[in-house]
């Protein structure tokens, strides 16, 4: 079992300490189910009451919080972040894989790093270059002439095709595919041609990529995903997307083919981005959101149509048809208003 003492973790936070400094702190909770031995974090007022009855033996807080006596704490200006740092000195994840298991299939031409560790079943082709403590595990399929950045991490099942290429300290989640074809096709008389995607993935370093996400190879250019990107469970990135850094990017999203994404933009859940159009910088989406035009101003945009009540939604549907009948009597009366 991993621990540290308060000491210790407030250096990685920079953090003050409030009490024993020598406390050791094996794991991290909630405030509610806390038990001795872990940490625990206020970062929303409306959980204020629960320092009082906790059982952590420290909590994360920020400066000026009142604490219970007898209750140490790490005084930090962003305790969110804060807990964050300090989950992952404390993280119990196991590997992906260790070793080299006996069933994985390595091509000789393949070129592997110090301490690379690939689980059983794994498949590494032709011309594959694996970095510096790179795991792999169970089951995956790494192609030919893909390149896999040093401390990446890969869960079981993960498929990366011909080409492609993963930075430096990233994490794929199982079921995630990287390099599939995109979408593309020519229409003759009916009949559908395919458009060869001779394009690659390109992922740069820190990104995080959920199960079950695929990201689509590019048709001619490259599919780009910049450093620092995190994108949730179960999206669809198309040919010829570009996401610039540290965007992040909410479970079943869709980006449409050649859309690009600025820096530090943040997209909720099922929302889709049509093809070909740019998000700016600093752009924040709302869940279920349809964006079918070009975003050049920083801010909050919403789309979504939230739940009601099932009458008042067939109320409001009968309504929107009407709507354009509705405008057109608006436009006569005004007209003859106007005469």
């Amino acid at each position: 079992m991993q621990q540290l003492t308060l000491q210790q973790l407030a250096s990685v936070i920079d953090a003050e300490v409030v009490g024993d400094d020598a406390t050791l702190i094996t794991g991290v909770a909630t405030l509610a189910s806390a038990k001795p031995g872990q940490i625990a974090f206020l970062a929303n007022e409306k959980y204020r009451s629960q320092l009082d009855s906790t059982q952590a033996s420290a909590v994360i807080v920020a400066p000026n919080v009142e604490l219970p006596a007898g209750l140490a704490a790490l005084v930090t200006k962003n305790p969110y972040a804060g807990f964050a740092k300090v989950a992952q000195q404390l993280d119990t994840t196991p590997r992906a894989a260790t070793g080299i298991d006996a069933s994985a299939q390595i091509a000789t031409s393949a070129q592997l790093g110090k301490n690379v560790a690939i689980g059983p079943l794994t498949i590494i082709a032709e011309g594959a270059v694996i970095g510096d403590n790179v795991q792999i595990g169970a089951g995956s399929y790494i192609g030919p002439n893909v390149k896999i950045g040093a401390n990446s991490k890969l869960w079981q099942q993960v498929v990366i095709y011909h080409d492609c290429e993963i930075g430096t300290d990233c994490l794929l989640h199982s079921g995630v595919v990287i390099g599939a074809d995109g979408f593309g096709w020519a229409n003759e008389q009916g009949k559908w041609v395919k458009i060869p995607q001779i394009g690659r993935v390109i992922i740069h370093d820190r990104v995080d990529i959920g199960a079950n996400t695929t990201v689509d190879r590019g048709a001619l250019d490259d599919t780009v995903i910049s450093s620092g990107c995190i994108i949730d469970n179960q999206c669809q990135i198309a040919h010829n997307v570009f996401i610039d850094e540290d965007t992040a990017i909410a479970g079943c999203t869709v980006l449409a083919g050649s859309c690009r994404i600025g820096k530090r933009c943040l997209i909720g859940g099922a929302t889709a981005i049509n093809g070909h159009i740019e998000i700016c910088d600093d752009v924040q989406i709302s869940g279920f959101s349809m964006v079918i035009k070009a975003i050049t101003e920083p801010g909050v945009y919403a789309s979504g149509i939230p739940a009601a009540p099932h009458r008042e939604w067939r109320r409001n549907g009968a309504r929107y048809r009407q709507l354009d009948d509705l405008f057109q009597r608006v436009k006569q009366l005004e007209k003859k208003l106007a005469e």
